[in-house]
Formats: C-alpha cells, sequence, structure tokens
C-alpha cells in the first residue's frame, strides 16, 4: 500500500519511519518532508502544502489512507476535504482543531467541561490587558490566542516581562494574527508531562507517556521553545495517575467534544501540570490542548512502537479503536534536538550538515529544519534534527543519544545537555 503524511517535521519523519517498517507498505510519501525524508528508505517526498493539491494526489496515487503531523494543515480543514472527496484520513476536522488553534475557545472549553485548568482571562485591549497583569503581579503567563508555532507562550517571571509581551501581541503584532488576543493565566508550578491519545470520535487508545522539555537551556533554564529534547516513559505518571488523567482530563474533553456536536477525532494531546504530594492528592491541570502527537515526544514515542502502526490507523479511521492495541518496548527512549543557531529567536539556515552517524534500531537521527541543496545537507529551520535512542535505563538511552550527538557537526549547533534530569534519581537542574 502507498500512504501519505502531512508535514515536514521531526514529528513526520518519525510516523512516516515507523509506518514504513510495515511489510504491507510500499511507500510512504511524506509532504512537504525535509531532508531525512528525501533520503529514509521507502520514504519519498512530494513538495505539496496545498489542501486541494493534497486530495487531487491522494486520489490519483490511490493513497490508502493520510496521517496529518502538523497543525496548520488541520486548522486550515484538510480532514474535511479528505473525507468530502471519500478519502481516508487521521486528524482533526478543522472546528476540533480549535481545541489547539484558539487558546480562549481551548479554555472555555474546559471550563464548560468542567476539565481542572488555571484561571484565565482574554483581552484584545491592550490597556486592559496591563490592568490585568498589574492586579495579578509576576509570575504569570501570557498566551497568544492562535497558533504561533510553539512559540507563542510567554512564561513572565516578573510583571515587565508580562506587559513586553503584551506589548508584543496586541501592540506591535510580533505573533501577527496568532497574537490579535491574548490568553493571561496563572502561573502554575510542578512537573509538567505530556499525555497523548489517539481518538476516533467514540474511542480512546492511550499512547506511551512522554514529557517535553520546552526551555532552551540545560536546568529549564532560558526562553520557551518548540521542544529541546524527550523523553518515554514519563516515570511521573504512575498506573494511579494515569487512571486520574483519563478520568478527569481526556474523557471528559472527548465527551464534550461530542456532546457539542465535534466529535473528536485524531491525535489528542494534553499538556498537564502535576504537582506535590501522593497520587491521589496531587494537583492535576491541564495546561493546553494540541490536536496533534507531541513533537518532539513523537520520536521516542514512535521508536518504543513495536508492532505494526498501520492496523491502529486503519482502525481508527474505521472508528474501531477500541479493538486496537500497540506494543511498546519496555525499553526507554530519549531524543535530544540539536538547534540552529540563533533559535529560537532568529535561527540560521544554510549551514552544512556533517558527520551524522549511520541510523540503527536502537539509535535514529530524526530529521526536521534540514533540506538536500545539490546533494548536501543543510539547516532550514531552528530545530534541526531529534537524535533519539532506546536503552534498559533513561541513563543508558541517554548516553547513547549524547554519543551519537557529539557526533553530528553543523555550525552554530546548540542542545541541552539535561534532557531526561528528571527521571534520573538524584539528579537536580543544575
Amino acid at each position: 500500500m502507498k500512504l501519505l503524511v502531512i508535514g515536514g517535521g521531526g514529528r513526520e519523519h518519525a510516523l512516516a519511519w515507523r509506518l514504513a517498517q510495515s511489510q504491507r507498505v510500499n511507500t510512504v510519501f511524506v509532504a512537504p518532508g525535509n531532508g531525512g525524508t528525501a533520503t529514509s528508505p521507502r520514504l519519498k517526498n512530494i513538495a505539496l502544502t496545498d489542501v486541494n493539491a493534497l486530495v487531487d494526489f491522494a486520489r490519483s496515487e490511490k493513497i490508502a489512507f493520510a496521517v496529518v503531523g502538523p497543525e496548520a494543515p488541520l486548522a486550515a480543514g484538510v480532514v474535511d476535504a479528505f473525507r468530502a472527496a471519500g478519502l481516508r484520513i487521521f486528524g482533526a476536522t478543522q472546528a476540533a482543531a480549535q481545541l489547539e488553534s484558539s487558546k480562549d475557545y481551548a479554555k472555555a472549553f474546559m471550563v464548560r467541561n468542567h476539565i481542572p485548568t488555571a484561571h484565565y482571562a482574554t483581552f484584545t485591549d491592550p490597556e486592559l490587558a496591563r490592568q490585568y497583569i498589574h492586579e495579578q503581579g509576576a509570575p504569570i503567563v501570557i498566551k497568544a490566542d492562535g497558533l504561533a508555532a510553539g512559540k507563542g507562550v510567554i512564561v513572565a517571571m516578573h510583571e515587565q516581562e508580562a506587559l513586553d509581551a503584551v506589548n508584543d501581541m496586541l501592540g506591535d503584532g510580533r505573533f501577527g494574527e496568532a497574537g490579535a488576543r491574548v490568553v493571561i493565566e496563572e502561573f502554575l508550578t510542578g512537573e509538567e508531562a505530556s499525555f497523548i491519545v489517539m481518538c476516533d470520535g467514540q474511542h480512546v487508545l492511550p499512547l506511551a507517556t512522554s514529557q517535553d522539555h520546552k526551555r532552551l537551556k540545560d536546568g529549564d533554564e532560558g526562553p520557551n521553545t518548540g521542544g529541546m529534547g524527550a523523553y518515554s516513559p514519563a516515570p511521573i505518571v504512575s498506573p494511579t495517575l494515569h487512571n486520574r488523567i483519563m478520568r478527569e482530563v481526556i474523557l471528559p474533553t472527548t465527551q464534550g467534544m461530542a456532546k457539542e456536536g465535534i466529535p473528536f477525532s485524531g491525535f489528542l494531546y494534553a499538556g498537564l501540570m502535576i504537582g506535590d504530594g501522593p497520587d491521589n492528592t496531587r494537583s492535576l491541570k491541564l495546561l493546553e490542548y494540541n490536536c496533534r502527537l507531541g513533537d518532539p515526544e513523537a520520536q521516542p514515542i514512535m521508536m518504543r512502537i513495536k508492532n505494526d502502526l498501520t492496523e491502529v490507523f486503519e482502525l481508527a479511521i474505521a472508528g474501531k479503536l477500541n479493538e486496537a492495541h500497540i506494543d511498546w518496548d519496555r525499553r526507554t527512549a530519549l531524543g535530544v534536538v540539536m538547534a540552529a543557531a540563533n533559535y529560537p529567536e532568529n535561527p540560521r539556515s544554510g549551514d552544512a550538515i556533517q558527520q551524522l552517524p549511520a541510523d540503527s534500531e536502537n539509535c535514529m537521527v530524526f530529521h526536521a529544519g534540514t533540506t538536500l541543496k545539490d546533494g548536501q545537507l543543510q539547516t532550514s529551520g531552528g530545530r534541526v534534527l531529534c537524535v533519539t535512542a532506546l536503552g534498559e535505563s533513561i541513563r543508558r538511552a541517554q548516553d547513547k543519544a549524547y554519543a551519537a550527538a557529539s557526533q553530528i557537526q553543523f555550525e552554530g549547533k546548540q542542545f541541552r545537555t539535561d534532557i531526561g534530569w528528571r527521571a534520573i534519581p538524584g539528579s537536580d537542574a543544575s
């Protein structure tokens, strides 16, 4: 069979790679793909991003099914267009994708459906927003309402930072239409975890737990990014906490969407803040929804899947996720993101990438911001690569990933050296 993965980042490389492991698959087309998907076995890039062009391609190539990776095509209605054309696709409809494409919509939905989350207020008037910040004080969180490629969240530890963020969004228009409305939230403390499930409109299949590292620098310092690394499983999500998350967050979300006439299909990502205490008494609050696999969480998660993922997607598209299962490798997978010079503010492109280690069963280099130019691999985006390894323990996975990352060379490369520190006994953020 021939498949289509829509997107061009690290998440899409990992998805396409895992799907291509199936003996049933001849080719996985990736639209538009990157330098890694251009050279991986059984993967083929196609330079398409327009929704109608993707529909035409899927129809002409007799694509068995498509999987949507990033948020922008979902918000543009690619799932609706495929379904209208009678084509099979896994992802959220445009209406359902509002859970991610509008922070204000998502927060109002959480409140309506009694899903625990931070207190918030929404503003379009910069003066009213500044007044609210003065009243609340800092630390406080400022979020662009719309899609901002994972960079529209400012955790302001000081009041002036919050005021500057409001000026950037509502005043200077730095985030464009995405920042024309801002959501201002209370600052929550605790440990973050990513809880991702597959949905078919009625049934839910949880994926392995994972934890992302949003800050640019070691010790969770520096600016927020799209994610500098991740690992799976996340020890903080015990079986007891897993059940609570399903009961208090995931099921109220899918049931609430169905009740409001917008059945949710696709990947549903719950970004959680988990407070201190015994599992039954820990505070549990939902920070945000994503209507897609996390990136870089997708890379470790895909590394741990052992069975044929094409069968899981086929059941999901048919509304039979209750019949699906995933066999998980018991080992830990850990991914280290290698970012371009000047990321996240103004990442540089065009630097030659050299000395990539050979991919193996236990260590993969997934590409994100890369392109092939005259046969030379170059940087083309902020997060360039995610070096992902399997190990018998978090420490062994960490050692393998960093050993591979140390071989890779490109000018201005930057990466954290402490991915996975929370899961290593005795570690701290220093």
